[in-house]
């Protein structure tokens, strides 16, 4: 999703721009399946090549789908602002989060979040305050999913 479809998505919930970089933030570890992220790597411009290299040999545009590859090309398994060093440096893995550093709205935002993390950790502890105080929908309005990339 760009930057244009993520922004009212959050703000549907009540979470500001700022808010929702914080959040993404949180993409500093774990891990994306190939699937998720291949049309990124095999089709768009705005990437590192290297880091293009480095990916593609872990998940072949054909095939390989639950191949894993850490969300955080430096430090996948720390807490840290090293999610928004990459974006900085376009080895952000899945286009949403290239979004948020490509010539937008949100680049100052992810710019500051590289030079200071402890702006970074205070505002993600905030939104997650805010965001865990949101109720889900339930019932037949909605569903909490068991695995994130399905419905149940």
């Amino acid at each position: 999703m760009d930057l244009s479809g993520l922004l009212p998505s959050f703000s549907k919930k009540g979470l500001t721009a700022k808010e929702m970089v914080a959040l993404a933030g949180a993409h500093t570890i774990g891990q994306a399946r190939c699937v998720v992220f291949r049309n990124r790597v095999y089709n768009e411009s705005n990437i590192d090549a290297s880091f293009v290299s480095s990916v593609k040999s872990n998940c072949p545009n054909t095939g390989g789908d639950d191949n894993l590859t850490p969300l955080d090309s430096n430090t996948p398994v720390e807490f840290d602002n090293g999610y928004f060093k990459d974006l900085v440096n376009n080895k952000g893995l899945m286009h949403s989060d290239q979004q948020l550093f490509n010539n937008g709205s949100t680049d100052s935002q992810v710019t500051s979040y590289t030079k200071n993390p402890s702006s970074f950790y205070r505002d993600f502890a905030r939104a997650m305050v805010k965001m865990g105080n949101l109720s889900p929908l339930t019932g037949t309005t909605g569903e909490i999913r068991t695995n994130c990339w399905k419905t149940n």
